[in-house]
């Protein structure tokens, strides 16, 4: 009887995937654990924690406020009565743009993304150039009207989360089956009816996800409400207040567990959406194709020509007034405010820079490891791991922040050593929007074949080996646009930084928050217009890359 050997190499590479395998998981899990787990067990604990020791004291003194019961009140009127109005306006906008066969599609699609390129205080910023007490409307038509206060902050947050939205409802609206159309039509339906029972059933899931997303960001928005809120507060900017203005760690505590519960609730509502959604096409649909319609088109165009004119507008004025002396008094144009001869100069804005490229470099690693590790290794652990990836999603950036200063700012812990440096404000940043970039990840990773790494393991090589030499060659452009998203979100983020940010590490969109407080409205419009432009340039050149590389049809803007 002959003994064939058993080759030792495929051993070796199973114990070595093994390897490679745990630890990928447990220092994804850790970190994870670390950044994530730890700030929110801080903010719980000290919510309970009261002079007299443990106890519900705290939520029972500040819901029998009747101020306290009156910002919740603020913040949830703010939220419902924006997100209603951003789904009907967006809903009609990606509608024109999906389908209509109306002019300037492009053009008009960049002019709605516009405030994702922007700190959520420039819409407010801009409505104060616009309608402030010394506006350009109010001062060239001699009227009176009061933006600050609760209109101030709804026409700021629907434009702010307008393009969010957009993005959402645009790709619902995208696909569609023709013959349900035809259908409608032969059985004598008029537009409006098709509309009713084919148009909006199909997007429904579409619309209560954008839904979501919307009431999330509004109720979590800092920025706009800070600038332009006046005596109408909403619970962002009482956490702040009371965090930065008072020191009172508690109460703080306590608004971010209110804050938290709604978006938590929002987010799992919209991934309950998200999972009952079902296809729009099948193997026999056939793709629904706009027809010219004249009146149709022309009547389209022209509401999207309004609402573009509404978002430009808000970034038009500010962008011209950060080139007048001194707006609204000297409009001679200039460029002294390009000169930032204010406090720490043009510092920020080089800071802010130092960290969007930090946390996109943290991104590429760390959200696109967790995301092959979470996919390539799946058990339990990877299960604990994806739920703790996907969790920042739920939690306000101003929470977040918060719960960094309470679990971190400890001497003699490890994190300890990063704290007060631009690290801590990009690992911040990273796991504010893991969620997102997580996802993204991981959907482009499973659209590869499991071929790949069969064909791989065959050949004796290791899982290592396999990512260096097949997963990352395939997937680069979507590490690319990770990186891109993060850079951009750490340019324009403000809520989770605020209360991270020192005399030596402050950032742009803090000193425009800064600038505004004193009345320097000029060097805030001109510090908004250069983050604007940072971002639209770290874009086109990350596009410049895709496209010399041959790579088409992947979006950089999420």
């Amino acid at each position: 009887m002959s003994v064939t050997a058993v080759p030792k190499a495929p051993a070796r590479s199973m114990d070595a995937d093994r390897v490679f395998g745990t630890f990928m998981v447990a220092a994804t899990g850790l970190l994870l654990v670390v950044f994530v787990l730890v700030p929110l067990w801080a903010i719980l604990k000290n919510s309970f924690i009261t002079p007299e020791g443990i106890g519900l004291a705290n939520f029972v003194r500040y819901f029998t406020d009747a101020r306290f019961i009156g910002i919740v009140g603020n913040t949830f009127e703010v939220g419902l009565s924006v997100t209603a109005t951003t789904l009907v306006l967006a809903y009609g906008f990606a509608y024109a743009m999906q389908r209509s066969c109306m002019p300037l599609k492009p053009v008009l699609r960049i002019v709605a993304l516009l405030p994702v390129f922007s700190p959520s205080l420039v819409q407010a910023l801009g409505l104060q150039f616009l309608l402030g007490r010394n506006g350009f409307i109010n001062r060239t038509f001699g009227t009176d009207i009061d933006i600050y206060g609760f209109w101030g902050i709804y026409f700021a947050d629907v434009v702010y989360a307008f393009p969010h939205a957009f993005l959402i409802l645009s790709t619902a609206l995208a696909v569609a089956d023709a013959r349900m159309y035809e259908s409608a039509e032969s059985l004598g339906a008029g537009p409006w009816r098709i509309f009713r029972t084919v148009t909006l059933p199909g997007t429904r899931y579409g619309l209560a996800s954008a839904g979501f997303v919307v009431f999330t960001i509004v109720i979590t928005d800092f920025g706009n409400p800070v600038v332009i809120g006046g005596n109408y507060s909403v619970l962002a900017v009482e956490i702040y207040n009371q965090v930065s203005g008072q020191a009172n760690f508690a109460m703080g505590a306590v608004i971010g567990v209110v804050l938290l519960l709604p978006a938590a609730l929002a987010v799992m509502g919209e991934k309950w959406i998200a999972r009952r959604q079902f296809a729009s096409l099948t193997s026999q649909s056939v793709p629904l194709v706009p027809k010219p319609q004249r009146g149709r088109d022309l009547a389209w165009f022209a509401y999207s020509l309004v609402v573009a004119a509404g978002i430009l507008s808000l970034v038009a004025i500010v962008v011209y007034a950060s080139f007048v002396r001194l707006w609204p008094y000297n409009l001679t144009l200039t460029l002294r405010h390009y000169e930032f001869d204010v406090q720490n100069g043009i510092a920020p804005l080089w800071t802010s820079i130092y960290v969007a490229i930090v946390t996109a470099l943290l991104s590429v690693v760390f959200v696109t490891g967790a995301a092959y590790a979470n996919h390539a290794f799946p058990n339990r652990a990877s299960r604990f791991v994806y739920f703790l990836a996907i969790l920042p999603a739920a939690v306000p950036g101003m929470v977040l922040g918060l719960g960094y200063i309470l679990a971190f700012n400890t001497p003699g812990q490890p994190v300890y050593l990063i704290y007060d440096t631009i690290l801590i404000i990009a690992v911040c940043n990273l796991y504010h929007y893991h969620a997102q970039g997580f996802l993204l990840a991981t959907t482009n990773i499973k659209q590869i074949s499991s071929t790949f790494d069969e064909a791989s393991s065959t050949l004796g090589a290791t899982k290592a080996t396999t990512v260096r030499r097949i997963i990352l060659p395939m997937i680069w452009p979507t590490v690319l646009g990770v990186g891109v998203f993060f850079f951009m979100r750490a340019m324009v983020t403000l809520s989770a930084v605020i209360f991270l940010i020192t005399p030596s590490t402050q950032l742009a969109a803090v000193s425009v928050l800064y600038l505004d407080d004193r009345g320097a409205l000029n060097q805030a419009a001109a510090f908004a217009v250069c983050i604007m432009a940072t971002v639209v340039a770290f874009l086109l050149v990350a596009q410049l890359i895709l496209r010399l590389a041959g790579v088409r049809g992947v979006s950089l803007v999420r």
